[in-house]
């Protein structure tokens, strides 16, 4: 695992490149082209029986499957 983190690259809103660390708080990152102030949070991993293989859909709930 690394110990560095990643930043974004680009504003989620406008796609501009002029992001700045905010003042906001941890994760904060500031957006001097349309003037707007975002978090960047890791919310986790989804479990390998959610994703399944790729291309591969789950069953529906409450399908039999054998």
């Amino acid at each position: 695992m690394s110990e560095t983190r990643s930043v974004p690259l680009y504003c989620p809103y406008c796609g501009e490149e002029d992001l700045r660390p905010s003042e906001a708080g941890h994760g904060a990152w500031e957006c001097h082209a349309c003037v707007r102030v975002f978090t960047v949070k890791f919310a986790g991993l989804l479990s390998r029986a959610a994703a399944g293989p790729a291309g591969a859909t789950a069953p529906a709930p409450g399908t039999v499957t054998r």
